[in-house]
């Protein structure tokens, strides 16, 4: 019994980066299949008349979630070549003012693009990447530092820090953490989320735990 144990919780452990790698990319697909999938449907809507074999092929499910993710793909990327240019960054700042003027949707879309922006630039040359006392203060978690605010009571400046959970960085914490307790990392963006995405086992060679250590550009 117990070796048919260490076998199961070995065959586990084997198969783990293959299933979450599955489960990521399956979650990345079905969001750009949800994506992609209305314009599939125009499309075989308005070539029923005039082909309709062609119109039956993208009713096909199968086929029309492979186009649907072709689709999407070609639509990001063409949105990231425009987002390089000076009239693409026109437009998102347009359309950043337009959904601004959105109730309720001003309030979720402004948050997450604020969030957006915030990992992925440093603010003013500062670390982005730390290390805070969570869960307890023999413990830390990497985390994100979205903005600094002066303490109104002079207390010294106060730290937000987004905690992402592994290996589902969309999901976290929000702490609030004095400036002083931080631990900066001279870790990229890139370099924080291999690490979260794997686990921890995709990291950078060397990690300054202590809380003393504070690269050049660390505020405070």
């Amino acid at each position: 019994m117990q070796r048919i144990q260490r076998n199961i919780i070995t065959g586990l452990l084997t198969a783990l980066p293959l299933l979450l790698t599955a489960w990521v990319v399956s979650f990345v697909v079905d969001i750009m299949v949800a994506g992609g999938r209305p314009l599939v449907d125009g499309i075989a809507r308005s070539l029923q008349e005039s082909l309709p074999e062609v119109a039956a092929l993208l009713r096909d499910p199968t086929f029309q979630s492979v186009l649907a993710v072709f689709v999407t793909l070609v639509v990001l990327y063409l949105l990231g070549a425009l987002a390089t240019q000076v009239l693409g960054r026109r437009m998102l700042a347009l359309f950043d003012r337009l959904m601004a003027r959105i109730p309720l949707v001003q309030s979720v879309y402004g948050a997450v693009r604020k969030l957006i922006t915030a990992l992925q630039s440093a603010p003013a040359g500062q670390q982005r990447v730390v290390l805070i006392e969570f869960p307890t203060p023999e413990m830390k978690a990497l985390g994100f530092v979205t903005k600094i605010f002066d303490d109104a009571d002079g207390g010294g400046a106060i730290a937000a820090v987004y905690v992402p959970t592994a290996p589902n960085p969309t999901s976290g914490y929000m702490e609030l953490v004095p400036v002083e307790r931080l631990v900066f990392l001279d870790w990229t963006a890139n370099d924080a989320m291999q690490f979260i995405l794997s686990g921890g086992t995709a990291a950078p060679e060397h990690l300054g735990f202590g809380p003393r250590y504070r690269p050049p550009n660390a505020p405070g």
